[in-house]
């Protein structure tokens, strides 16, 4: 019952935010931080004190199965591995920063900012642990809307455009995803007379190629646009630009990654030939996002929209690496979900800084902030060169294993990533030059850091550290869950295997009859 205590929780939590505000107008924000941190101690504690069945042979940790709809083969399936425990550490230590980010920036509808909040964050983690595709779709809704809202209400001049847009592109695409629900449902239930939103039993569901190949679209549809893959990308950098910071983390941080977890857990074990035919065209698409984020980050002028196609080029490579089909990929994108949340949710909080400082986000009007404001530079120093992959950081990792895997599967989309890596270096740089090193337009006065600002930088980048320095503990939590992804793909090698050695004999059989 745990893992649905961590969805009432934050849900409860944001009702009682809601109408706390008629009481006190800071209440809202402390029973937010409560109910996020008490996830994330449950999430620890999971971690912690359950090493030997995450690296045991069985992925799955904990499973809840309630019956719902029965006489629509609808059930409340709630199912925990590492790959989704991983997950959930990253939504509540996010989600807790969210908070303390927005405690002086948020200041009208304070209630319901927080209700919003938690629930966008309830949504997320529903969709990192229901097994069962009905829920599933139900939980990918209910991270949308309240996500509309924050962006519609608390964001910046042409926030409404921003929060529409966004809107649109997830919504559509969710519909896609939707009818591809419905469409494995029903096969499903022809062939085995059981129909189910079940997704273990789905998984044994058999497609004829042109089946799979439309009802893996309708599932890529919603997956590829929330990633964003080029070109469904155009939504992201008005709503990052729009949002307010903790919309900005959450979007940044978590909402991407629902995406790349949707292409782990449903696209590779429930469509692996139609995956494998796709895969080379998924690779070059992820290619081309690498390349063309990092052309368009270091075109920008406003910081948040240079850091939102950073995102872009980033995501790029968990595209690539998923359709690599081997470990040292998929556990390079586990790597660059977490890595990338933490480092570029750094660069947006740090752009908040500068916003409630400035009330700018042009960088041509900033400069020589360094001697002004050490303390924000080497904080934003830090997670510039986590953002270019700098060794000892968590992006480094991530990239290089990506990069690894992806070499196996094909070495010339390789070959043209490693572009990225390089145009990374130059938008990154391009960020310190413009906002601390170069001489400023003006001399207007910037203060440092205060305690709480620091007090949420900090633990950032004490964790991109860790990832950069050992990320064996996360490797291993991830590895049972990535095996579990790629065993289709291992069958089929076998398979391969087994029809190249049946034909080997006969090829030689007919050459010696001939001879005869």
């Amino acid at each position: 019952m745990i893992l649905l205590w961590m969805i009432v929780l934050l849900m409860a939590g944001g009702v009682l935010a809601w109408l706390s505000k008629k009481w006190h107008p800071v209440l809202p924000r402390w029973i937010a931080l409560f109910a996020i941190l008490t996830d994330l101690i449950l999430a620890l504690f999971l971690w912690l004190g359950t090493p030997t069945a995450v690296t045991g042979s069985s992925p799955w940790l904990i499973r809840l199965e309630i019956p719902w709809i029965p006489q629509w083969g609808v059930n409340f399936i709630l199912a925990l591995d590492g790959l989704s425990l991983l997950m959930l550490l990253l939504t509540f230590f996010l989600g807790a920063l969210a908070v303390l980010i927005s405690w002086r920036e948020i200041n009208t509808k304070t209630g319901f900012f927080h209700f919003n909040l938690l629930w966008v964050l309830a949504g997320i983690t529903g969709v990192f642990l229901t097994m069962d595709l009905f829920l599933f779709y139900f939980f990918w809704e209910v991270m949308l809307i309240p996500m509309y809202f924050l962006i519609g209400v608390w964001g910046h001049a042409n926030r409404n455009y921003a929060a529409y847009k966004f809107f649109l592109f997830t919504q559509a695409s969710g519909l896609l995803m939707l009818l591809a629900i419905l469409g494995l449902y029903f096969t499903h239930g022809s062939q085995t007379g059981m129909y189910t939103f079940n997704y273990f039993e789905l998984l044994e569901t058999t497609l004829d190629p042109l089946a799979a190949r439309l009802l893996m679209f309708g599932f890529l549809a919603a997956f590829l646009v929330k990633l964003p893959v080029v070109p469904f990308h155009s939504w992201l950098p008005d709503a990052h630009s729009e949002a307010p910071t903790a919309g900005s983390i959450i979007l940044a941080g978590l909402l991407l990654k629902t995406g790349a977890y949707g292409l782990l857990r449903f696209v590779l074990p429930l469509f692996p030939d139609a995956a494998l035919e796709f895969a080379p065209w998924a690779m070059l698409l992820g290619v081309v996002g690498i390349i063309y984020g990092a052309i368009l980050a270091f075109s920008q002028t406003d910081l948040k929209r240079l850091v939102a196609y950073t995102s872009v080029s980033h995501m790029g490579f968990v595209i690539l690496g998923v359709f690599a089909f081997n470990t040292w990929a998929l556990q390079g994108v586990v790597m660059q979900m977490i890595a990338h949340g933490l480092s570029t949710g750094a660069l947006f909080i740090i752009a908040g800084f500068l916003y409630e400082r400035l009330h700018t986000r042009d960088i041509q009007q900033m400069g020589g902030f360094w001697s002004k404001a050490p303390k924000m530079g080497v904080i934003a120093l830090i997670f510039v060169m986590a953002s270019l992959g700098l060794p000892g950081l968590g992006n480094f990792i991530a990239e290089f294993l990506t990069l690894v895997g992806s070499w196996q599967a094909n070495n010339w989309l390789t070959v043209f990533a490693t572009i990225g890596l390089v145009l990374a270096t130059v938008y990154s740089l391009r960020i310190m030059q413009k906002v601390f090193y170069e001489p400023a337009p003006t001399d207007r006065p910037l203060p440092d850091l205060t305690s709480r600002e620091m007090l949420i930088s900090l633990p950032m980048v004490a964790m991109i550290l860790w990832l950069g320095l050992y990320p064996q503990p996360i490797l291993d939590t991830a590895l049972p869950s990535i095996n579990q992804q790629l065993k289709a793909y291992q069958e089929l090698e076998v398979e391969e295997k087994k029809v190249v050695l049946v034909e080997v004999p006969e090829a030689e059989l007919s050459i010696e009859k001939s001879s005869k």
